[in-house]
């Protein structure tokens, strides 16, 4: 069986990774909260954990492998968007959610297993809570249930950091009712205007009409969803601490039989043209705003993987338009040299198993395309392109048959082209054929010449319009 190594965030070191069960293979990956529309920088955690979640489909088996990852549907931030716009927040949320799930699905993500919504496990995350109330490591004040970080002496090991250096560094909040400042909410109580349920039992009655904090859903889902001990444990590193932090503490003190997530992994944030993305800069944008202005789901996804998950990710518009170029070469060479029904009853490449196999080493893996490509594998390379989720089967199926209806199109032109040549060799004036293939290189047409033929091949940048005077 292949050897997977991951990075692990817990022990800070590359580690073998071995499942707690080879036949109920499990992860975790957090999703969104649910209020707009998600951008570039979060998607680079779907579509990392999309290759790996494939990659342990491949190694393991699809039906022993679980991945899960939430919509967090009750917040603040949904909450306001609620009372700005007058609309209702289950109108929101559901509509948020439909628009993430196709803006995914354009980048070739794969639906999870599981797709919990924190309004669903409200029962669960209160059950959890007076588990931990009767654990003594969470107490009620003014409405509110707050875990007492002091109970748990692990407390920072994930992250690796103090908790003097954490109310240091991070953004405490400060509550009279809080014991400690670093203690944090599992749940608050809600006005009549805001999402609430019954709140958690302390001392015989309840706290109060409610809802949860953002932390204790999460590992509500994950105990409910995968158990108290399961594999995989993904999300951003901006989420380390304090998310996966708390998470760790209040599952590991509710569930003391196990052990939470095994291997955590966290990919690195996103740059824009060298720069953190951000709406004062300008360089601020959603998938969609993307897409609707022409950049196909699998070139953002190829930029995305072509940089390591561990280290930042810098989008450029010109990495962009290298993996367009890129993506129409391989279906060029796809329609030329490959079998479709015979790509889909081979195995990937080695090569390109083994370089996700070495803590999702995508830019290697990408790199195998490449050598496919070189050699002409358009079977191999279809294959693998659709394995890395660049494109389905049906999708590069679609490309050929669009690519070979451009290029017959372009038929008469390269009929011209090669005339003007002949012609040329004879009188040794090839001032036609040079502004010929030039105004064809306006239209973004491609010129292959050989000795004996000439092919012109249509480009992302094709413009049908430009030919006209040809």
């Amino acid at each position: 069986m292949t050897t997977i190594k991951l990075h692990n965030s817990k022990t800070r070191k590359k580690e073998v990774f071995t499942p707690i069960d080879a036949q109920n293979v499990r992860m975790y990956v957090c999703g969104p909260t649910v209020y707009d529309r998600a951008h570039l920088g979060n998607a680079r955690p779907v579509v990392v954990f999309d290759v790996l979640y494939r990659l342990l489909r491949h190694v393991y088996g699809c039906d022993q492998v679980t991945y899960v990852r939430n919509f967090t549907d009750v917040d603040d931030k949904i909450n306001a968007r609620a009372a700005d716009s007058g609309r209702s927040i289950g109108e929101i949320t559901e509509e948020t959610i439909g628009w993430y799930l196709d803006d995914m699905g354009a980048l070739g993500a794969l639906e999870p297993d599981q797709m919990p919504r924190a309004t669903q496990y409200i029962g669960a995350m209160v059950a959890m809570i007076e588990d931990l109330i009767a654990k003594g490591h969470a107490y009620a004040a003014e409405g509110h249930v707050l875990f007492s970080v002091s109970s748990y002496k692990a407390y920072g090991a994930l992250s690796g950091r103090s908790v003097d250096d954490m109310i240091a560094g991070a953004r405490v909040e400060v509550a009279p009712y809080k014991r400690d400042p670093m203690d944090f909410v599992l749940w608050k109580p809600s006005s009549d205007d805001l999402p609430g349920w019954d709140g958690p039992v302390f001392e015989g009655k309840s706290v109060g009409r409610g809802r949860p904090g953002w932390h204790i859903e999460c590992s509500a889902m994950a105990y409910e969803l995968l158990g108290a001990s399961f594999d995989i444990h993904g999300g951003g590193n901006d989420l380390m601490f304090p998310h996966h932090e708390n998470e760790v503490a209040q599952s590991c003190c509710a569930h003391p039989e196990g052990h939470f997530a095994n291997y955590w992994l966290h990919n690195e944030m996103l740059l824009v043209e060298g720069k953190k993305m951000s709406k004062s800069l300008g360089n601020f944008f959603t998938v969609r705003d993307l897409l609707d202005q022409g950049v196909p789901g699998e070139v953002i996804r190829y930029v995305l993987l072509s940089t390591h998950y561990g280290k930042p990710m810098d989008w450029t518009a010109e990495k962009a338009a290298g993996a367009a170029s890129k993506l129409e070469d391989y279906i060029m060479i796809i329609e030329k040299y490959g079998d479709l029904d015979a790509a889909q009853k081979i195995e990937p490449m080695k090569e390109i198993i083994e370089a996700l196999s070495d803590d999702l080493n995508t830019h290697a893996a990408l790199s195998g395309l490449d050598q496919l490509a070189n050699h002409a594998m358009g079977t191999e390379l279809a294959r693998n392109i659709e394995f890395l989720g660049l494109y389905s089967f049906e999708q590069i199926e679609e490309k050929v048959v669009t690519f070979r209806s451009g290029q017959a199109g372009l038929k008469p032109l390269a009929d011209k082209l090669f005339a003007l040549r002949t012609e040329a060799m004879t009188s040794k004036n090839f001032a036609a054929v040079d502004a010929m293939k030039q105004a064809l290189s306006d239209a973004g047409v491609q010129v292959q010449m050989s000795k004996t033929e000439i092919e012109l091949f249509p480009t992302p940048d094709f413009d049908p319009s430009k030919l006209e005077g040809l």
